[in-house]
């Protein structure tokens, strides 16, 4: 039985089955433009690296039930490392604001659901498209764009929506984690990876949890 209830309106409808080839300086030049039109929504100028995919994508388990959550998948670094994870694409819910990204998005991953919307307010963004808990959560939107309140209330709706212990996967370039490791605010658990110094800018990967 499928995870996943028909999209609203909002989402995009997987039409085809073949997957656009991605082209890694097609995707920089994407990025960029969309950077320079909305720097604090795209947070980065080039999209995240193989290394850094693979790194975010190792802490969610395939075997864990439920769908897999994406926000800001962008072009679909992080996308692709997780159906290389063994996330089947049926199981991806994918986040994005970017109009541009969402059709591409749709030509890449046509069994992903792909919904166009604003992850900060994910139970309206998602709305009834879930029919049981997540496995997960990966995130790559610039975190450091909005207040701490804004983050936490993010992670807290991000988890209420997941399994007990599943994980909200979060890169960052910092040195300081996106969200802090301890704060009275939230009642969860964080770790961090080593440096991922192969990514161009190096980034390190936060996994935060709640009983």
């Amino acid at each position: 039985m499928l995870p996943l209830r028909r999209p609203s309106a909002k989402a995009y409808a997987a039409t085809g089955s073949v997957r656009e080839r991605r082209e890694p300086l097609e995707d920089e030049a994407r990025f960029l433009r969309s950077w320079f039109e909305r720097p604090l929504v795209t947070g980065s100028v080039t999209p995240s690296g193989k290394m850094l995919a693979r790194m975010m994508a190792s802490y969610v388990d395939p075997r864990t039930p439920g769908p897999v959550i994406e926000l800001g998948p962008g072009t679909g670094p992080v996308t692709e490392a997780l159906i290389r994870r063994g996330i089947e694409q049926e199981r991806l819910v994918l986040v994005e604001y970017n109009p541009d990204f969402c059709k591409l998005l749709q030509k890449r991953f046509p069994r992903a659901t792909i919904l166009r919307g604003d992850a900060y307010n994910i139970h309206e963004t998602i709305g009834g498209i879930l029919t049981e808990k997540a496995a997960a959560t990966v995130s790559s939107l610039p975190l450091f764009t909005k207040p701490l309140e804004q983050r936490l209330d993010l992670l807290n709706a991000a988890h209420a929506l997941m399994h007990p212990s599943a994980p909200f996967v979060q890169f960052t370039y910092a040195v300081v984690p996106p969200i802090p490791a301890r704060c009275d605010a939230g009642s969860y658990t964080a770790s961090r990876s080593s440096r991922v110094w192969l990514n161009l800018p190096p980034a390190r990967v936060w996994v935060y949890r709640r009983p």
